[in-house]
């Protein structure tokens, strides 16, 4: 599920992109207002987190632009702008909600969440399920046939990426974009290492087999009667 992050504060930003991807998020940060107005027309977004204060344009412009353009992707603004004032001219400008700074992440994820699950009109679930194999959203863990797995923070997403698109054969450049969150290069094996040891990890002593390996189309996780 691919977020949008518009921050011009890069500590900020590095501290909101690494908490999000470490939750299964897939986010695209840009630095400025005008970068965040073409990247929300450029393509759809699951939310977008948006600074009020920007260079070039401000957060409320932006939130403007969608509006008018029928864009009704959900916002969530971040401010050092905390005044009863500020977080009522975000709602009326067209935000669906309002985090000042400082914050906690946990606070702001849970805010994303709900977002997420507003705009469905679903709450997702945090249980996925797949045979013996459970992974777990609230508290990140993973087991097979009752035992415990250790995953690493990116096996973690690419599993829970897998099992959300349960029985769907998913690309190599799907999974580069929705879990790594960069351009696919065509001559990297990144995805192959990984599913490798992601494969080790779930499949490795186990009956049946979950994750498979669809020749020259990608990557599929179901069990096989």
């Amino acid at each position: 599920m691919r977020l949008l992050l518009i921050e011009d504060d890069i500590k900020i930003a590095s501290f909101i992109v690494k908490g999000l991807s470490a939750a299964g998020f897939a986010v695209n940060h840009v630095a400025d207002g005008d970068s965040g107005l073409d990247a929300v027309m450029s393509e759809p977004y699951a939310v977008v987190i948006v600074d009020l204060m920007l260079p070039q344009r401000d957060g409320l412009s932006i939130i403007r632009h969608m509006r008018r353009e029928k864009i009704t992707t959900p916002v969530l603004i971040l401010s050092a702008k905390d005044s009863v004032e500020d977080r009522v001219k975000g709602l009326e400008t067209g935000s669906d909600d309002y985090l000042p700074k400082p914050f906690a992440f946990a606070e702001l994820l849970a805010r994303v969440q709900a977002l997420i699950r507003r705009a469905n009109g679903t709450a997702e679930p945090t249980r996925l399920i797949l045979a013996d194999l459970s992974l777990d959203g609230v508290t990140r863990e993973v087991s097979r046939a009752g035992r415990r797995i250790d995953l690493q923070p990116l096996e973690y997403s690419l599993l829970a990426y897998l099992m959300r698109n349960a029985g769907k054969v998913v690309s190599k450049t799907m999974i580069m974009e929705n879990v790594w969150n960069y351009n696919f290069d065509p001559q990297t094996n990144v995805v192959e290492a990984r599913i490798c040891r992601l494969r080790d990890k779930i499949d490795k002593g186990y009956e049946p087999k979950l994750l498979h390996t669809v020749r020259g189309v990608g990557y599929v996780i179901r069990q096989d009667h």
